[in-house]
């Protein structure tokens, strides 16, 4: 099943990711960076990343909010065996439809687990809201699953990277977005400002940003250009460099 944007958009997208143990500061999110580069190879526009902790109402608001802005909706987290496991119960909530253990996610629990094994701790990984497919992952056989246009991964890193390669390929996206990085050096941000402003304004295609970093030597400045049109961002990076250049002669 394919799910497509809306017209010649470019499809967007926003990640939620579920977890008291994130907001603690007690495991540290990598999920985030993963699934923004993914779909920066496929085209479709990361706009968006929240951070809830494991109350139903939280997830459920998020869900609501983040689901009817973007076309696609991924969640990290809260799909495990315990009982603070609760992102299943919590879009099925935001979807208004019911939530029961699935007889094709067992079957995949059965794979790895004996009967014995299937305790129901591990049985609580098969609830899964009506109507939803399942998406499945070679790491641990537990799935995720995929409702309207919500997402549902689990936290850990390697099951959610093999259950975002099972969607991946169904996702709807776009032209890629090319990016030139352009070194600054320590050519200060208050120095080329007004200028990249203006060129910025002159070249409405491209996104251009600065980022000055602190190294042993100082500040060390990048501008990082975004396009979806190659000769747009050349012509962008010309002027760039064009000012950098200038300003290093002065």
């Amino acid at each position: 099943m394919k799910h497509t944007g809306t017209g010649d958009a470019p499809a967007t997208a926003a990640v939620l990711v579920i977890g008291d143990e994130i907001l603690s500061g007690r495991t540290q999110d990598v999920n985030t960076r993963y699934i923004a580069n993914y779909l920066a190879e496929i085209g479709v526009d990361l706009r968006e990343a929240r951070v809830v902790p494991d109350e139903e109402a939280e997830i459920v608001a998020a869900v609501n909010a983040l689901r009817t802005r973007y076309t696609y909706l991924f969640t990290t987290g809260g799909i495990g065996p315990t009982h603070d496991d609760i992102t299943a119960d919590a879009v099925a909530k935001a979807f208004g439809v019911e939530i029961g253990e699935d007889s094709r996610a067992i079957a995949l629990l059965r794979e790895r687990f004996t009967e014995e094994e299937l305790n129901p701790a591990r049985r609580r990984m098969a609830r899964i809201p009506s109507g939803a497919e399942l998406v499945r992952n070679a790491a641990s056989k537990a799935p995720g699953f995929w409702i309207g246009n919500v997402i549902v991964m689990a936290g850990v890193p390697s099951i959610m990277q093999s259950m975002m390669d099972t969607v991946g390929p169904q996702l709807k996206g776009g032209a890629r977005v090319l990016v030139e990085t352009i070194e600054a050096g320590a050519i200060p941000e208050g120095s080329y400002a007004m200028g990249l402003e203006d060129i910025a304004r002159a070249h409405e295609a491209v996104s251009i940003g600065s980022y000055p970093k602190f190294t042993s030597r100082g500040f060390d400045n990048q501008i990082v250009l975004r396009s979806r049109d190659a000769a747009r961002l050349g012509a962008a990076a010309k002027a760039v460099r064009a000012l950098l250049a200038k300003l290093a002669a002065a």
